[in-house]
Order: C-alpha cells, then structure tokens, then sequence
C-alpha cells in the first residue's frame, strides 16, 4: 500500500513540481511568486485534509465491522461535505490572493506573479475536494491503486498543458503563472471526470446514491470533528512558511526564491514517510472497527521504524546532494545557494517528521485527532517566536531562521510519540464497540 501510495503523492507534489520547473524559466520574480503562492495552496490542501482523513477514519471503521451501508453513508455525507468545502476554498482564494501577496511577497512583481497563479488555480482548487473524497473512501477500503492510477491520468494531463500555457510551446503567447494555474485547473477537471467515470462503472463496494446524499447532520459533524484538527494542523503549516517568507524579504527575491525551490525539493524527500502513514492509517482503521487491538499497535511499530530509517536515508542523500536537487529547478548561483543551506541544516528533521505523520495516522485511525494539532500548536509556537526575534537582532543571518525550525521539529515529534502511547494507554485497554449499522 505504501509504494502505491507513494506514486499517488508524488503525482500531488508533481503538479506543483511541474509548475515550478517551467516557471523557473522565467526567472526569480515568477519562482518567488510561486513559491509565495503555494501557501495559500497549502491552506487549500488543509481544508481537503478535513474531508480525507475524517472519510478515511469513519469508511475504515465500518469496513473493520463489516457495516457496509455505513461505509457508503458516509462516503455519500462525504461528496456533500466535498460541494461545501469547495465553494469556501474557492471564494475565500479569490477573496485573500491579492491581500496575502502584497503582504509577503519582496516587490509588486513578484506580488502579481503570485496573484495571476492563484486566480486561476482557484476553480481546480474547489474541485479537487470530489477527488478527495473519492480517493479517501478507496483508500479506507484498502483500494489505491485505482486512486493512483486516476492521479496519474490527471498529471499527464498537466504536464503536457504546462509548458504550453506557461512559456508558450507551440503557441508563442506564454501566460506565465497565470498558465501554471489554468493547466493545473484544466488538470483538475478531467481527474474529476475520470474519477466520476471510474465510480459509477467500476467500483463495486460503495456507490453513489441519492437518497444518502440528502444532508444527514450527525454524520457531517462525526466527519468534522475528526477532519478538523488535521485540518487546523495543516493550516498551522502555512503560518510557519508565512512568517519565513516575512522575516527573510529583506534578504531579496532570491533569497524567497531559494528558500521556495527548497521546500518543492522537501515535498518530494517527504514522500516516503507520507506514504507510509498514509498507508498505515487506514490499516490501524480498519483494526479498530474490528476490535484487533493489538494489530493496531503493531501497525504504529513497524510504520513508525521503517518511515524513520528511510528517512535518515534521505538526510544523508540529501546532505551529499543538496546542490544537484537545487540544479533541477534553477541554475543561478544566488538562488541555488539558499535553497543548498535550506536542505543542508533541514534535512535533519526528515526522521523526525517521519515519526510525526506515523503518529498522525494512528490519532485519525482511533478517531481522535486533537493530539495530533496540539502537538503542532507548539511547534508553531516554538519556531514562530524565535524566529521574529532573530530577526529583530542586527546579526540575524538565514541560517538562524532554519536552526530554530529543526529544533522545534524534533520537540514535536517528542511531544507526538508521547500523545500516542497515551492514547493507546487509554483506547487500546479494551475492545471499542462498533457503531450502529
């Protein structure tokens, strides 16, 4: 499950990756843009992480005890949730794109680069939440190879629009980040397609049904209350980028740019320890319906050994060849050198966040998520408040900035195991009935 997770997640980072490699070509102003933009981005896929992991959490559980009828409840109550999210993620992008960017970004051009990508990203954005919910329900039902393959269509499709729309293969007329944000759109619509397709042909355990989709309350609220926290952890994330694209503006647009082309690198680095989690959560899920305790326990062991070794791994891959990832995405030798002192100091906190998504995907397979969003509540707090006064001080260099983020990486993941092994003192003592049918 987690090699074909892995290719689903690194079809997701692609999308971006994408973007980013052709954008690269038309210099640091359109790359710190970008990489500005991203943020709202990620506050978008915070939103989908609601949807996701609460589908994912409530489909394992029934799966696990064999209630069938509740399975595809809630991935009915899912879709509904999915028309909501996505009509906020949409006007609230619409709504904050040119406020949030003239507050980051260095100059106005790299504002505007950020805006154009983001107006017309924003319609893909909205209509991503139907895909969530579709992957979400397949992936609680052990199923990810159809999600992945459906994922995969949906890249091509923004690989091949890509350089068309954004540097003008073929046409002659680039659009620039504009045309980032439109392929990534166009994209979005035929995976939704595809993946409509695929439910109503193919897919034999949960199906579409009208009557389950009329607004059931208890159901969306069970949704949310375990979606939300993750949700609010991920929006958490997006504050941390913020507050280093503010602190370091004054370093320039390449300094933006480096720091951008660094994080696109440890996105692809991370994916490992994602999809290992990701794997795991539904796994643990579907023990816990049933009542098997004690596989849930060892889901979370051997999750979390196998994500931490790789991830030690790729820290020293990525301390020997830290300028060659940089290369792939730019060659100008000022960009280059802070996003190889990003990846030189951060990669010692890819064990530590592989140890944290392990121990995210047991709180969303026992259901109870909050842990997971305090211990990232104090890491915010610990790296955002060093961070501003650091730069306060008249010696305040980059590196101080990327020093502070992994100390308070390692002090999450302390504070995450910790969380864990309590909630499995306090779930795991005896078996947890199953929901009513």
């Amino acid at each position: 499950m987690s090699i074909q997770m892995a290719i689903g997640l690194l079809v997701q980072v692609l999308y971006f990756f994408t973007d980013m490699y052709f954008v690269a070509k038309l210099g640091d102003t359109a790359i710190a843009g970008l990489g500005s933009a991203g943020n709202l981005w990620f506050l978008a896929l915070a939103c989908t992480q609601i949807l996701s992991v609460g589908t994912v959490a409530l489909v394992s559980h029934a799966v696990g005890a064999q209630q069938r009828e509740r399975a595809n409840l809630v991935f009915n109550q899912a879709l509904v949730l999915a028309v909501a999210l996505g009509v906020l993620v949409f006007v609230g992008i619409l709504a904050v794109a040119g406020p949030y960017m003239r507050a980051v970004a260095a100059d106005e051009a790299t504002a505007q680069a950020g805006i154009d990508y983001l107006y017309w990203f924003a319609p893909g954005l909205g209509l991503q939440f139907f895909m969530v919910a579709m992957f979400a329900t397949l992936r609680a039902t052990g199923m990810v190879k159809p999600a992945m393959i459906l994922q995969v269509i949906s890249l091509m499709v923004n690989v091949i629009l890509a350089p068309v729309l954004i540097v003008g293969w073929g046409t002659g007329k680039p659009m620039g980040t504009a045309g980032a944000g439109l392929a990534s759109t166009i994209a979005c619509v035929v995976g939704v397609a595809a993946s409509a397709y695929y439910f109503l042909k193919h897919e034999k355990y949960v199906a579409v049904h009208g009557r389950q989709m009329r607004v059931q309350w208890p159901v969306l609220g069970r949704l949310m209350i375990v979606g939300l926290p993750i949700g609010l952890e991920f929006m958490l994330m997006p504050v941390a980028m913020a507050v280093i694209y503010w602190v370091i503006r004054d370093f320039g647009s390449a300094a933006q740019a480096g720091f951008g082309v660094s994080q696109t690198v440890i996105r692809v680095v991370m994916l490992p320890a994602m999809a290992v989690a990701f794997a795991a959560a539904p796994i643990a899920g579907q023990n816990f319906g049933a009542g098997k305790l004690d596989r849930v326990r060892e889901t979370f062991k051997w999750a979390a050994l196998i994500s931490v070794v790789i991830m030690f791994l790729l820290t020293f891959l990525c301390l020997f060849e830290a300028r060659t990832f940089m290369h792939v995405f730019n060659k100008e030798e000022a960009v280059v050198a802070v996003g190889v002192t990003v990846l030189l100091i951060t990669s010692w906190t890819f064990a530590a966040n592989g140890l944290i998504f392990c121990c995210s995907s047991m709180f969303q397979a026992m259901g109870n998520t909050w842990p997971s969003v305090f211990s990232s509540a104090i890491r915010l707090v610990l790296f955002v408040v060093p961070a501003l006064w650091l730069s306060t001080r008249p010696d305040f260099r980059l590196e101080h900035v990327w020093y502070v983020s992994v100390t308070s990486f390692w002090i999450q993941a302390a504070i995450s195991f910790v969380l864990v092994r309590r909630e499995f003192r306090r779930r795991l003592a005896t078996p947890i009935a199953a929901p009513a049918a």
